[in-house]
């Protein structure tokens, strides 16, 4: 049965990840990447701003702001490293067609490692063949 709460989300991703890529690899290569990426996250903040009382009306900004924990902070460093180093792997010549294949194959690994380690997933023989099968992927996607 098809629901819609739980496709909405990922579909939402795939969208915004095509147009990330897209977005990152237009960065003029005469601009500083971090000026780029300052004013990405300046937008960003005016937008989730405007959403959270858009989309919160019986919501507090200072209550909510109460509950943060580490996250959001170590979530910040983290962003500003995904964006520059999509910027940088562009302009070292990365093709966007193969770049967020190789990058998804790692990660899909490393997320499986994760799982397993931090939150006590089974490591599953379909985990380990999925982990087989990116690997030998990356080895396809990349030949020439």
């Amino acid at each position: 049965m098809f629901n819609l709460n739980y496709v909405w989300p990922i579909a939402l991703v795939v969208l915004s990840n095509v147009a990330y890529q897209i977005c990152a690899k237009a960065v003029p290569n005469n601009m500083a990447p971090l000026a780029s990426v300052t004013v990405t996250y300046l937008v960003s903040a005016a937008v989730s701003l405007l959403l959270f009382f858009v989309l919160n009306n019986d919501t507090n900004m200072i209550i909510e702001l109460s509950k943060i924990n580490w996250a959001p902070f170590v979530f910040g460093v983290v962003l500003v490293g995904l964006e520059v180093g999509w910027i940088y792997a562009y302009r070292a010549g990365w093709p966007i067609s193969t770049a967020q294949i190789v990058h998804s194959s790692f990660l899909a690994v490393a997320l499986i490692l994760v799982g397993v380690l931090l939150y006590k997933e089974a490591l599953t023989w379909n985990k380990l063949v999925g982990i087989v099968i990116c690997l030998i992927g990356l080895v396809f996607i990349n030949y020439k």
